[in-house]
């Protein structure tokens, strides 16, 4: 694969969803929407880097791709030391917090890439026309022969962030420049519980496990907001009585699954019954934070 990632058509499209989902997703978290950017590089690892100085912390994810082998279908995503500091230590203050630890403000930064990545796998789902899903993510360089790369540019409004990379596996490209087509039914037979990989190829089917748990009910709730009142004003509440909680009216509304904070959204009404469309889903520390 030996095209530089602007001459690729569907190379060029996730790049623009990658970029277009890092700032939307650094918007709800940091409350600052950055200018995004990027551009094609060609090179080894080490010659695209801006600065040799500025240590890199790369993350490599994989990809669930049905009918493919999962080993090959990878993103890579390389982000210099200042700029995940940064930017992990601007969303962690935006939640509250006045001082910022340098691991809490790196596993911040790897669920904004987590975030921002999911988006990506969608649409190349959506270009395959089957279901694309993130695995399970891990610190990791790249694979030797990468040499094709997008340096992706975040400029928020007090600054501008070192340039981060991103790449590609080879058969992801290859997927995607060419998609194969769907499987057409009775064309292969397989064994009980397994499902067809590359090139014939067997690959587990989901864990029963998983598929029990996918029935297990949870009870989901939405907040309105809250407040606190001595108990002299509790006893005095009748009917008519109105109580002010701590949340606008064009602030989302959160939802809750087993009292944990899972996302925001607006509320909207369908078909005579209220609900609520997710805007946003939230972060790993505000999750764990719920829990307290």
């Amino acid at each position: 694969m030996s095209e530089k990632l602007d001459a690729i058509e569907p190379a060029r499209a996730l790049l623009d969803q990658f970029a277009g989902a890092l700032a939307q997703v650094l918007e709800s978290m940091a409350e600052q929407r950055p200018e995004t950017d990027w551009k094609a590089v060609s090179g080894a690892a080490g010659e695209v880097v801006a600065d040799s100085q500025d240590e890199m912390l790369w993350w490599e994810q994989p990809l669930s791709v049905p009918l493919a082998p999962a080993s090959e279908m990878k993103i890579w995503v390389g982000t210099p030391r200042t700029a995940w500091e940064q930017a992990g230590t601007l969303t962690l203050k935006a939640a509250g917090l006045d001082t910022v630890e340098i691991a809490e403000a790196k596993n911040t930064w790897l669920e904004i890439l987590g975030q921002a990545l999911s988006p990506v796998a969608r649409a190349i789902g959506g270009i395959l026309d089957r279901e694309v899903t993130c695995g399970a993510g891990t610190e990791g360089a790249p694979d030797a022969g990468i040499a094709e790369w997008a340096s992706v540019s975040l400029t928020f409004k007090d600054s501008a962030l070192a340039p981060l990379l991103i790449a590609f596996s080879p058969a992801l490209l290859e997927a995607v420049m060419a998609p194969a087509p769907a499987e057409e039914e009775g064309t292969t037979e397989l064994a009980p519980g397994r499902t067809p990989g590359a090139e014939g190829a067997l690959l587990p089917a989901r864990s029963r496990t998983m598929s029990l748990l996918l029935d297990v009910d949870l009870p989901v709730s939405i907040s309105f907001g809250k407040t606190q009142l001595p108990m002299k004003d509790v006893i005095k509440l009748t009917t008519g009585s109105i109580v002010e909680l701590n949340r606008g009216v064009n602030e989302p509304v959160e939802v809750l699954v087993n009292q944990c904070l899972i996302a925001r959204g607006e509320v909207v009404v369908v078909d005579g019954n209220y609900g609520v469309r997710i805007l946003e889903i939230a972060t790993r520390h505000e999750r764990l934070r719920s829990l307290r």
